[in-house]
């Protein structure tokens, strides 16, 4: 059949360039040590910051959930999908990062991308008097939700100050929202939101901020971003995702309350999709106490050590570890046939470390994107550390 045999040509050529993702089928929770086929495996490529996808007080909590409002919600949110359990999660989530914003108010979704849609979207709703200024490293559900947007999208080079207040300086348009990664996700480095915010505020600006991985990982109380770099603004549509660091599923997006109500109305993604199952909803009401409580300071205090035990214990010559103090620690390899190698070699050894090819990365930057999560220990980053010394030098 020719349309297969065209799909065919392009796996392979594909496969020429090292560009083939394969799945591997995980036997047990998401944790440090996992089973796949039943080999055990210390993983370095899971986004559980905090250890908690599988803590004993969320699992129950999850399974109380179930008990409570069943395995499923049956609807979208503005039908009869929209439970007590969502809705105390999202009074939850306001106050959780609500003393940054104006007016909170949060908004549950089933996932980050689809919460990065429904806000691009909502926020312009192709409004062609509107400009999206988009940071080049964004994430794809980013990307996606601009172009989704059917408005003018501007994309300023990576945390390149200048460039955007050029482009925000030259921008007529009625609606401007600027969005950016807070901690971007392929290279571990920060955003210069405190010079973004100041940014929108003198232009009259959104910014919207993806909070994916700082969410729960930043702050003293990990309140993300925003309590890191301590930032309060009624411009500032906070995104945060909640498995991730929170260790259950989904996200939300707090903001004024005129701005949620707008996404309510409007948000195609919000509107026309079955709300994610409540059990979720209340396992992360436990999730939240963890994250604020005396377990959490603990877990971001640890999770610090480990990333400064890899800092001062990598010695690479060849390869470039980029700078960067949160979980996320790539090392740039370069060429992708090395990297799927180097990948492959660790495997080998009982170590998962993720090998990141184009076009999740830039030509010619593949790289191990190791993620540390405050479940390990320093004795496995201890040994992750001198698999990577010795293999570079292999």
């Amino acid at each position: 059949m020719e349309l297969l045999n065209q799909l065919n040509t392009q796996l392979r050529a594909l496969d020429e360039r090292s560009l083939i993702r394969k799945r591997r089928t995980v036997d047990t929770p998401c944790g440090p040590r996992v089973s796949v086929g039943g080999r055990e495996l210390l993983a370095f490529c899971s986004n559980d910051y905090l250890g908690l996808a599988n803590h004993p007080r969320i699992v129950a909590a999850l399974q109380e959930g179930a008990a409570l409002y069943g395995a499923g919600s049956g609807a979208s949110h503005l039908i009869s999908g929209h439970s007590r359990a969502h809705a105390q999660l999202e009074e939850r989530l306001a106050g959780f990062v609500g003393e940054h914003l104006e007016a909170p108010r949060a908004l549950y979704f089933c996932t980050g991308y689809m919460a990065n849609l429904a806000v691009l979207t909502g926020l312009t709703a192709g409004d062609k008097n509107s400009d999206i200024f988009s940071e080049s490293l964004n994430h794809a559900s980013l990307i996606d939700g601009a172009r989704l947007s059917r408005t003018n999208v501007k994309v300023y080079p990576h945390a390149d100050l200048e460039a955007l207040a050029a482009l925000l300086a030259a921008s007529t348009a009625a609606t401007k929202v600027v969005v950016t990664d807070s901690v971007f996700s392929m290279d571990g480095d920060l955003a210069p939101l405190p010079e973004l915010l100041a940014l929108c505020e003198r232009h009259g600006a959104w910014l919207v901020v993806d909070d994916a991985h700082g969410f729960g990982a930043l702050g003293a109380n990990g309140h993300g971003a925003l309590e890191h770099f301590k930032l309060r603004s009624p411009y500032l549509v906070y995104m945060g995702t909640l498995g991730k660091a929170a260790g259950v599923g989904g996200a939300f997006v707090a903001a004024h309350e005129i701005v949620i109500e707008t996404l309510i109305q409007k948000a195609r993604p919000y509107i026309f999709t079955t709300a994610a199952a409540p059990a979720l909803a209340h396992a992360l009401l436990t999730s939240l106490d963890i994250i604020e409580g005396p377990d959490g300071v603990a877990r971001r205090a640890h999770l610090r050590t480990l990333v400064a035990q890899l800092d001062a214990g990598l010695r690479l010559e060849r390869w470039r570890r980029m700078a960067s103090a949160t979980a996320i620690q790539p090392i740039v390899i370069g060429d992708n046939a090395e990297t799927m190698r180097a990948g492959a070699a660790l495997y080998e050894q009982g170590l998962w470390v993720g090998a990141i090819r184009p076009p999740t990365v830039p030509a010619g930057t593949a790289r191990l994107r190791v993620t540390l999560s405050a479940g390990h220990t320093g004795a496995e980053v201890a040994q992750l550390i001198t698999a990577l010394n010795a293999l570079e030098r292999a």
